[in-house]
């Protein structure tokens, strides 16, 4: 009774709409929320963890959403009732993987030691996946939490902890809607014109998390079956930025009832793995998984089926040229292990964000964001600079920009225009001056380049260092 009435304070300060000496209050509606500016940490990170874990992990099989696929939807998948029926007895039940979701190798500080080695600056976990199941001691999920069942341990504190550490964003996935929850499907019943499951379980259960955990982003989830207004998303919202105690970081997702996504809310998400075609002009980012076949751990996945790491590296950087974020899944076994093929693929991008970040954290994307030549060349730019990223090895020494604009049409610092190749990079409209200067990442020697006539720009490479990422990074300073 007390929490309950604890959470509905809450809910009526968000109502209150003020403007003090400090700034500015929102109001609990889409017009007020989406004028909020996005907290700066966010665009600047660029690149972070999402973590799929729960009970789905103990299955194993399929993805994340087998629940629904063997006792959810109709018909069933045939896979997925053939495979509980020729590996566990009759009778048994989805609630009865909790207790063998026993996280006993679960050691946060390797975990975010990982992290921490990929680059990423901010990390997400799933606090509750649409099966219900918390990762943190829910008041709100008696029996059906990581605490009172399977781990015996608060994930989402433990794993906050080590990631804070090192200086990491942490950041809970949370899904409005669960699957199998009688109060939900009481609701839905009634087409969502009762809000018994909002009011009793998942308002109260989102204040208790943030209120707990402090979090400095909410990747907000299955809200597709019901508006926002059944979900109250704009009055938890406004809390959220009026009143909580993150509410000068905290950054939020558009998944906050049908018809929201990539429309309403903070940064937009859109689709999974969404690609925009042209450079969006919102905030936004893409969320991926090193396993194409699901987001939570699978005992079947096969290394064809895994993103290898030039895979994620181009995704990376075509993303943040196109003024996205990168946020990329890796699912754990349900003993708490990060599979070691997922750990060579984010170590594989620390390493290569250690000598190429300058292009990626705090860049933005610049007056032009790709070039589809010979060799694709990707844009971004940081203060008076611009990086070319390229993903192909060129076959010769001379790397072409083909449409520069060049302040003077002699020749640069002494060095004679360089004739191009007949095989040759292209890339877009760099302006040069004689004070322009060209390094490859990784490489303190600046690059002999000079203008071509009557237009573009011709570097001349040094040898390429290998790099398993297969992407290396043209440093121009002082071009528009």
């Amino acid at each position: 009774m007390f929490a309950q009435a604890n959470w509905v304070c809450l809910l009526l300060a968000a109502l209150l709409i003020a403007i003090p000496a400090s700034g500015t209050r929102y109001q609990a509606n889409w017009e007020s929320l989406d004028a909020r500016p996005l907290p700066t940490w966010y665009d600047e990170a660029k690149f972070g963890i999402f973590v799929h874990w729960g009970v789905f992990s103990v299955p194993g099989f399929e993805s994340e959403w087998f629940w629904w696929h063997w006792q959810g939807q109709n018909p069933p998948d045939p896979k997925c009732v053939k495979y509980m029926l020729d590996n566990y007895p009759p009778g048994f039940s989805y609630p009865d993987f909790a207790p063998q979701f026993h996280a006993q190798f679960f050691d946060p500080d390797d975990w975010a030691d990982i992290f921490e080695a990929s680059g990423a600056k901010y990390v997400v976990l799933t606090a509750k996946h649409h099966e219900g199941f918390t990762t943190w001691p829910s008041s709100y999920s008696w029996n059906w939490n990581s605490v009172d069942t399977g781990p015996h341990r608060d994930l989402v504190g433990d794993l906050a902890e080590a990631v804070r550490n090192r200086s990491l964003h942490y950041g809970l996935y949370n899904s409005l809607y669960e699957w199998f929850n009688p109060l939900y499907l009481a609701d839905k019943k009634n087409n969502f014109t009762t809000q018994d499951f909002v009011l009793k379980k998942l308002l109260p259960e989102l204040y208790d998390m943030v209120l707990s955990y402090k979090p400095e982003l909410i990747w907000s989830d299955g809200d597709w079956e019901a508006p926002d207004t059944y979900w109250n998303s704009t009055e938890f919202l406004a809390w959220l930025y009026n009143d909580s105690p993150v509410k000068d970081v905290i950054v939020t997702n558009d998944r906050w009832g049908a018809g929201c996504y990539c429309k309403h809310g903070g940064y937009y998400n859109c689709a999974d793995k969404y690609t925009p075609g042209e450079l969006p002009k919102h905030k936004w980012e893409k969320c991926q998984s090193v396993d194409t076949q699901s987001w939570g751990y699978r005992r079947t996945m096969r290394l064809s089926e895994l993103m290898d790491l030039p895979s994620i590296v181009q995704d990376l950087v075509q993303t943040v040229a196109m003024g996205g974020n990168y946020l990329l899944n890796v699912g754990p076994t349900p003993d708490g292990m990060i599979p070691p093929v997922f750990e060579e693929r984010l170590r594989g991008i620390g390493a290569w964000l250690e000598v190429n970040g300058e292009a990626i954290y705090s860049s933005k994307p610049w007056r032009l964001q790709t070039e589809n030549a010979t060799v694709p060349v990707w844009y971004t730019s940081k203060y008076s600079s611009v990086f070319a990223v390229f993903m192909t090895k060129p076959t010769v020494y001379t790397f072409h920009l083909s449409e520069p604009i060049t302040a003077e049409s002699t020749t640069v610092s002494g060095v004679e225009p360089i004739a191009a190749e007949s095989t040759t990079v292209s890339g877009v409209e760099p302006i040069t001056a004689e004070s322009t200067t060209v390094t490859l990442l990784g490489n303190l020697e600046p690059l002999r380049w000079a203008p071509l006539h009557p237009r573009g720009l011709i570097i001349l490479l040094p040898e390429l260092p290998p790099t398993p990422a297969q992407a290396w990074i043209l440093k121009l300073d002082g071009v528009k």
